[in-house]
């Protein structure tokens, strides 16, 4: 691996005019210039494809035609993509600072050499004035168990940094999947193991709150049925919690707001995950006497 690897940022959008051009700007202003742009448009009639037509200077690659949602689209992008390590960004999406690729090449260079094939920092969770709900992020002894064991969604995928092996080794994303499609991957990679390198601190990229992933009970039955196909464990404790919050979502969203119900959310799932952790340590301890 070169000094200076490719990085593919891959944008899916449908009639996003509102937000498509801070994120193009996001990408263009990075400091670090080994980069590519790609995007695909699923048809939109809102005006986003004249901003995407404005910035094809900036644009490694592009099309506009009917798809079957974001993994659709995203597998599209691959076959257009020959960065060393991918990320993946929704039109709301943007990258936090114009740093953000200088800082995380250094891990990467570092995950090639030990043959980790996923890079990831934090995701900003904002309001559409850009306020910081919550961060997205951890550790990736946490991450795994939230995604292989306990059942939960513990990540954000827009912080993450794939490298190109993983869609080699592994196929790309299952598109009868709406909402947990990258879930459903990261299951695929890394339900026999594997390591992952985190940085701690590098907000990688600002979300903001709503969108598709606010069906709740839609997302937690689709993460059962990604489960169900990978032979995993379903009725786990921290699922059961999951699905019961899923159910009040609407009640919370509506007495207390997204940005508080966001917060909690986040909370309840990093305690989830961290007590199932601490319980199978303490079993671990036990067997191991």
């Amino acid at each position: 691996m070169t000094s200076k690897p490719l990085i593919s940022v891959i944008v899916a959008v449908y009639n996003g005019a509102k937000t498509l051009q801070h994120c193009i700007d996001s990408v263009s202003n990075q400091t670090y210039l080994n980069k590519e742009l790609i995007i695909i448009d699923g048809g939109s009639t809102d005006g986003t494809i004249e901003i995407i037509k404005s910035n094809q200077d900036k644009i490694t690659y592009w099309e506009s035609e009917p798809d079957n949602g974001i993994y659709h689209a995203w597998n599209k992008a691959l076959g257009h993509a020959s960065g060393d390590w991918i990320c993946f960004l929704g039109s709301d999406d943007y990258l936090w600072k114009s740093s953000v690729f200088e800082e995380i090449i250094p891990h990467m260079i570092k995950a090639e050499s030990q043959g980790t094939r996923m890079v990831y920092g934090q995701v900003a969770r904002v309001t559409e004035d850009e306020e910081i709900c919550c961060l997205d992020g951890d550790s990736w002894e946490y991450t795994w168990r939230g995604i292989i064991i306990d059942g939960i969604g513990s990540f954000a995928h827009q912080g993450m940094f794939h490298h190109r092996s993983i869609f080699e080794l592994y196929g790309m994303f299952d598109v009868s999947f709406k909402i947990v499609g990258d879930y459903e991957l990261l299951i695929r990679v890394f339900k026999e193991g594997g390591n992952a390198i985190f940085v701690n601190g590098l907000i990688v990229t600002g979300m903001q709150i709503g969108g598709i992933t606010s069906n709740c009970v839609k997302l937690v039955n689709e993460m059962a049925r990604a489960r169900r196909k990978n032979r995993l464990r379903v009725i786990t404790i921290p699922w059961l919690i999951s699905y019961a919050w899923a159910i009040c979502f609407p009640f919370l969203n509506y007495i207390i707001g997204e940005r508080y119900v966001r917060y909690l959310v986040n909370f309840g799932k990093s305690s989830v995950t961290y007590l199932s952790y601490k319980k199978n340590v303490i079993l671990e301890h036990k067997n191991d006497q």
